[in-house]
């Protein structure tokens, strides 16, 4: 590109670029290589660029864990491939993604047999991982939730490690170590983790189920449990993290949904919305002879408990769980089709049609969506692979 050419120019004609060329780009000058590794060009490439997004599908089969990943785009389901994931840790599950990064948690075991705990942030698109030592576990009786998500501000990844105490619900609690909320925040920019004393939820809050990232917040489902009058209370809530300021916020629930059985709850993510998964019933019940469904709800913004249904699911075989969405709004499930087999399916269903199409066999699947990126790139503390 001639020098000749304004900077102003030039910049905007490689936020329009695919990745692949970009990392080619960083080699022809500083002055590029500078601008590329930016967060401020990151988050406008991913703006000015349109991408396809990528679904990411972690699951079981009867030896071992599997991945696989597939372009969600006018092809779907023909482009699938397998990921390299550079992966050190044993039995890696995955925790979410955010901005075109997955994030893993596992165990790693020295020579010795000393257990560490680990996580591993990496970008599949292109090809670039960090792993991160976790903090120990202090108590016996400590159920620890692991959340992840990158700022769309500064593009600095953030780990929280939420721990809290495994009590009895409802029960009065005493103990040396004081508050039953205990968070630590790792940044990737300071590479290390801070712990935060302010605005921590209410210690009868207990973070239930996976994670999902919607713009600058973390969600995750949870229960409110407290005893009153000897009696146990419980209410069905949504708990958010802001990425942003580190702020922690309770999302109240339509009251139906806060008194139902938990079980029947879960959260998900449909075109950059934050959408709950109510079904009707818990898996195959002989005294409840209605047919399996999922209801979608998707929550309206800035209004206080107000939720649109958006449709709804009827399961295609005896058991399901609503695991993902395609961008084009199409939910992704795992079905079984009798109680007693030991696989399971993850198919895509249409909501129009009622029919659903087979992608994989195996169980536990889970399904996170990605866009290709440019976090990490010029990252220090990052190895290739």
């Amino acid at each position: 590109m001639s020098d000749e050419l304004p900077f102003h120019i030039q910049e905007a004609i490689l936020k329009r670029l695919p990745i692949k060329s970009l990392i080619r780009f960083r080699s022809v000058s500083r002055t590029w290589k500078s601008l590329i590794d930016s967060s401020e060009f990151i988050v406008a490439h991913s703006v000015s660029h349109t991408q396809p997004q990528h679904l990411f599908v972690w699951y079981k089969d009867p030896r071992e864990v599997k991945y696989v990943s597939f372009v969600d785009d006018d092809s779907f389901p023909q482009q699938r491939f397998v990921p390299t994931l550079p992966l050190s840790i044993r039995l890696p599950k995955i925790v979410g993604s955010s901005y075109g990064l997955l994030c893993f948690q596992g165990d790693q075991y020295s020579a010795s047999s000393y257990r560490k705990r680990m996580a591993v942030l990496l970008n599949p698109s292109i090809r670039k991982s960090i792993a991160i030592v976790l903090p120990d576990m202090l108590y016996m009786n400590q159920k620890i939730v692991l959340g992840f998500g990158v700022c769309p501000v500064t593009i600095d990844t953030k780990i929280i490690q939420i721990t809290q105490m495994r009590w009895g619900w409802g029960s009065e609690v005493k103990s040396e170590i004081g508050n039953f909320w205990e968070v630590k925040v790792y940044k990737q920019s300071s590479g290390k983790f801070t712990s935060l004393s302010g605005n921590l939820p209410s210690i009868s809050i207990h973070i239930m189920g996976p994670q999902v990232v919607i713009g600058k917040s973390i969600y995750w489902c949870a229960v409110d449990c407290a005893t009153v009058d000897s009696v146990l209370k419980t209410r069905n809530l949504i708990m958010s993290f802001d990425i942003t300021n580190e702020n922690f916020e309770v999302v109240d629930l339509p009251e139906r949904m806060a008194i139902i059985t938990f079980a029947l709850l879960s959260v998900s993510k449909l075109r950059e919305s934050l959408v709950i998964l109510e079904y009707n019933k818990c898996g195959y019940d002989i005294y409840n002879e209605e047919k399996l469904s999922c209801t979608v709800w998707t929550m309206e913004q800035g209004v206080e408990r107000s939720f649109t249904k958006l449709f709804n699911i009827k399961a295609p075989g005896e058991l399901m769980t609503t695991v993902g969405f395609r961008r084009r709004g199409g939910p992704i499930m795992e079905v079984q089709d009798y109680v007693f087999e030991s696989t399971e399916e993850l198919v895509v269903y249409e909501p129009n049609s009622e029919l659903s199409n087979h992608l994989i066999s195996g169980s536990s699947f889970i399904v996170n969506s990605y866009i290709e990126t440019l976090v990490l790139l010029g990252s220090s503390d990052c190895s290739s692979y």
